[in-house]
C-alpha cells in the first residue's frame, strides 16, 4: 500500500509524482544574477569590517577594565603619597616647633581649612549642576509669552 506524504513525494521510493515532474521550469533574468553576485560581494566586504569592529569593541571593553583598575591603583598610590608627605611635613613641624604635639595641632588646622574648602568648592559645583542661567532664561521665555499671550487675547476681546 502507497501513500503519498506531506512532501508530495511518493513514500516508498522516494520519487515525485508525474505531473510535478511535468511543471514548467522557471529561468531567472540576467540581472537577479548581478543582484545576487552584487550582494556576495557587500556581504563580504560588511563581513570584514563586521569582523573589525568586533575586534576593536573588544579591545575598547578590556581598555576600559584596565583604565578601572589603574585608576583604583592611581587612587591607592595617590592617598599613600598624601600619606608619606603628611608625616614629612609632621616630622618638619616636630623639629620646627620642638613638640609632637604642636606640629599634629597644626597639621591637623591644616587639613581642617582643606577641608571646608573642599565642601565650599563641592557646594558651589552642585549650583552650577542645577543650570541656574538657563532656568532664568527659560522662565523669562515663559514669562515673556505669557505677557504676549494675555496681550493677544485682551486685543481679540476688544475687537469683538
Amino acid at each position: 500500500m502507497l501513500e503519498d506524504g506531506p512532501s508530495g513525494r511518493d513514500d516508498a521510493d522516494g520519487t515525485a509524482p508525474a505531473d510535478a515532474a511535468a511543471g514548467p521550469k522557471l529561468t531567472m533574468p540576467a540581472w537577479v544574477a548581478d543582484v545576487r553576485r552584487l550582494g556576495a560581494g557587500l556581504k563580504k566586504l560588511f563581513a570584514a569590517q563586521l569582523k573589525l569592529l568586533g575586534a576593536e569593541i573588544g579591545l575598547a571593553r578590556s581598555g576600559i577594565v584596565m583604565m578601572l583598575f589603574m585608576g583604583l591603583a592611581a587612587i591607592v598610590f595617590a592617598v599613600a603619597l598624601g600619606f608619606t608627605l603628611l608625616a614629612l611635613a609632621g616630622w618638619g613641624l616636630a623639629q620646627w616647633f620642638g613638640s609632637w604635639a604642636w606640629a599634629l595641632t597644626v597639621l591637623a588646622a591644616l587639613q581642617a581649612v582643606l577641608l571646608v574648602g573642599a565642601i565650599l568648592v563641592f557646594r558651589r559645583g552642585m549650583h552650577w549642576l542645577t543650570l541656574p542661567a538657563t532656568r532664568a532664561e527659560l522662565s523669562t521665555l515663559a514669562r515673556d509669552a505669557a505677557k504676549q499671550g494675555k496681550a493677544e487675547s485682551e486685543q481679540a476681546g476688544e475687537q469683538a
